[in-house]
């Protein structure tokens, strides 16, 4: 079974990661550094991944015993044993001097390591994170394992080495994982059926027959996938079982570990509130979205249906323009793998790279098109320069000398003229600012 194994200094938070990973309380947890001496393992799942975590004693360079060699000793076994390694490092304690030492530690070992920078719970310690970066690492995953934050992050961060090693065939693809969700009997489960060409799940007109999330490997066009069938998803108000509150616990628990989303609406009843809850929920954990209109079969006057569509997306979801729009009928199998096709063009783009110099020069434009207001002291703000931190969704770190008096209407435009300038249509994005040291520059 895949193998991570948690390292780092004394008191970062191991065994707080460890036991979040292991959904239960199995390692000892206190402020006093030193808590954890044997290393403890233990199966763990993020999201579709299942692994086994390994929390290790504190590594320290400074053996003042026989204990701190033996503990150090436990920790280079789990590393050796483990498919990858999380650096934890204590975003709270910033950059030391003893961080550098373990990277080069880690790096000697030539793991694949990820850098995870724990106890970011507060905007500045999100904001001085970005430090970690001089240890030659990679860009930080920011997380806060007691408070449960930053957990899709690592996810992203995690699953490529987890695909790569758990995939025994080098020539097939990472699959890519996509969920239909949507209100309680808009065809879902149809819709999964057809695409399988099998009766692989139940239907009927009854409303909220599928409870538990169910995952499908399929593969189209050469394309291997992921398919997840999802419970329809009521209005908190509506949900009046305990049993349905788990089983829209789990929906949402699909959408956040999927690539994309299918999100399913009826002709009749298109995009409703419930929709566009929905729809939000996907944009805001940074997934792509597919809109599929079903039972389309059963509409006269289309042309008017895709207005109020068009109208309805641009008044609600203005946040993410040309977001792709689907017809079907899962009943009749017609147009069925559009949906599909265009997920797939999406992940495409969801997974988009730019080099910095290019991201610079559209920045420049961008800033010199529609400047931001002036700052509350009447200073100018100013942007040093943009780059690409991470991908799935794209995300951009931002350097500015007033990040905190930039208005949330400035930061919109960016990122359409963003989307619009490298050709993302469709894509979340997500522009993080950061503050630079001089704010004169």
């Amino acid at each position: 079974m895949f193998t991570i194994a948690i390292i780092g200094r004394p008191n970062v938070g191991k065994s707080t990661l460890f036991n979040r990973l292991a959904n239960k309380k199995s390692a000892l947890t206190h402020d006093m550094p030193g808590v954890t001496r044997d290393r403890k393992e233990e199966n763990g799942n993020l999201g579709s991944m299942h692994f086994t975590i390994i929390d290790t004693p504190g590594l320290e360079h400074k053996i003042t015993n026989y204990l701190t060699e033996r503990m150090n000793l436990q920790t280079e076994q789990a590393v050796l044993k483990a498919d990858l390694a999380i650096l934890l490092m204590d975003g709270k304690d910033g950059l030391m001097s003893e961080d550098y030492l373990l990277a080069k530690w880690i790096r000697k070992r030539g793991k694949n390591t990820i850098l995870v920078i724990n106890k970011c719970e507060a905007y500045n310690t999100k904001n001085n994170a970005l430090e970690f970066s001089k240890l030659g690492l990679g860009i930080p995953i920011c997380i806060s394992a007691e408070h449960n934050e930053g957990m899709i992050d690592l996810y992203d961060a995690i699953e490529p080495f987890y695909e790569s090693t758990t995939n025994n065939d080098e020539h097939i693809e990472q699959s890519i994982k996509i969920a239909i969700v949507g209100r309680p009997n808009s065809g879902k489960s149809t819709f999964f059926n057809k695409l399988l060409g099998e009766e692989r799940v139940i239907t009927g007109p009854e409303a909220g027959i599928t409870r538990d999330a169910t995952y499908i490997k399929w593969s189209f066009q050469n394309t291997h996938i992921s398919l997840i069938d999802t419970a329809g998803m009521r209005r908190k108000s509506n949900i009046d079982t305990s049993l349905e509150k788990l089983s829209v616990s789990d929906s949402l628990k699909a959408i956040k570990y999927s690539h994309i989303v299918i999100l399913l609406t009826d002709a009749s009843k298109v995009l409703e509130a419930q929709d566009i809850n929905i729809a939000n929920l996907v944009i805001n954990e940074g997934r792509g979205l597919i809109i599929a209109v079903n039972k389309w079969d059963t509409i006269t006057d289309k042309l008017a249906i895709k207005d109020n569509i068009k109208y309805k997306i641009s008044k609600v979801l203005g946040e993410i323009k040309n977001i792709p729009v689907e017809y079907i009928s899962a009943l009749h199998g017609n147009y069925i793998y559009s949906p599909i096709k265009s997920a797939l063009n999406l992940f495409k783009l969801w997974n988009t790279e730019i080099p910095k110099k290019d991201l610079n020069n559209w920045l420049t434009q961008a800033v010199n098109h529609h400047p931001p207001a002036l700052a509350k002291s009447k200073r100018r703000i100013r942007f040093k320069y943009i780059t690409q931190n991470k991908v799935r969704p794209p995300t951009f770190l931002l350097f500015t000398n007033y990040p905190e008096e930039i208005e949330d209407s400035y930061i919109r435009y960016l990122s359409h003229s963003l989307r619009e300038y490298f050709n993302l249509p469709g894509t979340p994005i997500r522009i993080l600012l950061r503050k630079t040291k001089n704010p004169y520059i």
